[in-house]
């Protein structure tokens, strides 16, 4: 019959929601399915396709808007009805919502919805516009209270991002939502990041080495290999240390809620050796064939030896060093890496002292240990001193600043009363600090008399990161190899030089005192011609 308008029936449904935690928590997909089925039937709609998103953004980034719409323009123009189930599904502000409008006309798209009634004349577009500014409020005004509760909370010493790698959240009666240590990780990035700070791992590549060594730790390509900004954004975030900040709200640094896994000292003395000059990571091919690649220096040049295999005609591969210094006398001189191990083998040998000296590094070590309380409490009192200067300065600053009006002068003054209050954080953390050793005074004397009395048993018999630790304990730096010679006199770290030093001088002397001589009696003559035998004695 002429005149008569087609009505539409079938149907799509597009549904999304605008982060993965409505997708988990509430379901919001399934529930906007369901009701946009249940309007499908009411209206005698067959539903033939359903598009979902489950992100935010705008509408051209989002791939299921996309594919409704291709999917629109597949079919004639205005036979294919689109639900959605509320207005503030559509779009996140008004201007989106014009443009996907128009945008969906254009496709021959007809916009339905059981929550309201979509029409082409003014009356229903003013409506439309005006529930679309309601909704971009709501949103908004929702994204704002957010934000205030989650500065105010930070601002209390709560994290309220993403739980970093190593801790997870929890729910505690009197905290709320904590973050609490997640083992094995929090032991492990406790260990890289201790490590890293005290110089075992002598770059951040070393430390993305232990950590993928470490089974229980996530890694993020399908090889096995973890990505370097991920160790080095770990390597800077204060929270490890048991602080709150966040630049972009103004919170500025302070104690949190949550366990450390390490002090606030070993954070900055991170941050130190990040701002420092970079040290070359380590080679990725050192194995157990090349222990002493980047400890053994050429003798002519004092630059590192490179090692490397050499194959034979028969196919058989052998282990060499050379240097690879072009204006070097010994350039690319072969030497058999069995030559500088077994060398080295004999050095470290020889660094095995006496049972004399042994016991004398024992009571040295124990009366070190008997120390370091009272070494403690100075230490305590001396921070405490500092505190309080610290306290007088941040008064006179702040005096300074009331009295001035200069927007320069008082910006100044901001930053230098940040810094100390910063210092203060550190002084206080300090102060907190109720570190017990990690291991008993007989545990470190066993290790230390087993150290002593055979490194180079420890040596063979370790792991390559055992030999690189040994090689850093017992030398302070690398060792000079010359090809004709052998190794040059090394440089010893601190308690092997000691020993030396403290063997060289042992000389003879007399038991008697070393004091004036004075006048005998007759009767004590004939005593005093009888010879003394000399006993040894350190001066």
């Amino acid at each position: 019959m002429a005149g008569v308008i087609n009505q539409p029936t079938k149907a799509v449904i597009y549904a999304r929601v605008s982060g993965a935690k409505q997708v988990r928590e509430g379901d919001g997909l399934a529930s906007q399915e369901n009701r946009c089925r249940e309007y499908a039937t009411y209206k005698d709609y067959d539903v033939v396709e359903v598009f979902k998103d489950d992100m935010s953004g705008k509408f051209e980034r989002r791939p299921a808007m996309d594919r409704m719409l291709a999917f629109l323009r597949l079919h004639p123009k205005n036979s294919v009805v689109v639900i959605i189930d509320d207005i503030s599904r559509f779009a996140r502000n008004v201007q989106a919502h014009i443009a996907l409008r128009e945008t969906l006309s254009d496709a021959g798209g007809i916009l339905e919805s059981p929550s309201i009634e979509f029409g082409e004349d003014s009356d229903s577009r003013l409506v439309e516009h005006m529930l679309a500014s309601v909704a971009q409020h709501q949103r908004e005004k929702n994204a704002e209270q957010t934000s205030n509760r989650m500065k105010g909370r930070m601002m209390n010493g709560y994290a309220v991002f993403s739980a970093p790698i190593g801790y997870t959240y929890k729910k505690t009666g009197s905290h709320g939502r904590l973050l609490t240590r997640d083992e094995p990780l929090a032991s492990i990035i406790k260990e890289a990041l201790e490590g890293y700070a005290s110089g075992r791992f002598s770059s951040q590549a070393d430390v993305k080495r232990f950590l993928e060594s470490q089974p229980e730790f996530p890694k993020d390509l399908p090889s096995g290999a973890i990505r370097q900004q991920k160790v080095t954004d770990m390597l800077n975030r204060v929270i490890y240390a048991g602080y709150i900040e966040h630049e972009p709200w103004g919170i500025t640094r302070r104690k949190g809620h949550h366990e450390a896994l390490i002090s606030l000292e070993t954070y900055e003395v991170i941050q130190e050796r990040r701002n420092s000059r970079g040290v070359a990571a380590k080679r990725p091919d050192i194995h157990q064939d090349f222990p002493l690649r980047g400890a053994v220096n050429c003798a002519c040049c004092d630059k590192p030896m490179t090692a490397y295999f050499a194959r034979s005609s028969t196919g058989k591969r052998y282990p060499y060093y050379n240097c690879q210094t072009r204006d070097c006398s010994e350039y690319r001189k072969g030497i058999r890496a069995e030559k500088i191990d077994s060398g080295f083998e004999e050095i470290l040998r020889s660094l095995t002292p006496t049972k004399s000296l042994m016991d004398i590094a024992v009571s040295m070590l124990k009366a070190a240990w008997d120390q370091r309380g009272d070494q403690a409490k100075l230490a305590k009192t001396e921070i405490k001193r500092q505190h309080k200067e610290l306290d007088k300065q941040q008064d006179t600053l702040v005096e300074r600043m009331i009295e001035t009006s200069n927007p320069k002068v008082m910006a100044a003054l901001e930053s230098k009363i940040a810094k100390l209050e910063e210092k203060k954080l550190l002084l206080n953390d300090k102060l907190s600090q109720t570190v017990k050793p990690k291991s008993t005074l007989g545990e470190v004397i066993e290790l230390l008399r087993e150290f002593l009395s055979n490194p180079w048993n420890i040596y063979e018999k370790g792991t390559l990161e055992v030999r690189k630790t040994i090689l850093k304990t017992a030398f302070r730096g690398p060792l000079a190899f010359d090809r004709e010679n052998g190794y040059r006199t090394p440089q010893v770290s601190v308690i092997f030089e000691f020993l030396s030093d403290f063997t060289s001088k042992c000389k003879m002397v007399r038991s008697r005192r070393l004091e004036l001589p004075r006048v005998l009696p007759h009767s004590d003559l004939n005593a005093a011609r009888l010879p003394i035998p000399p006993r040894p004695h350190c001066l």
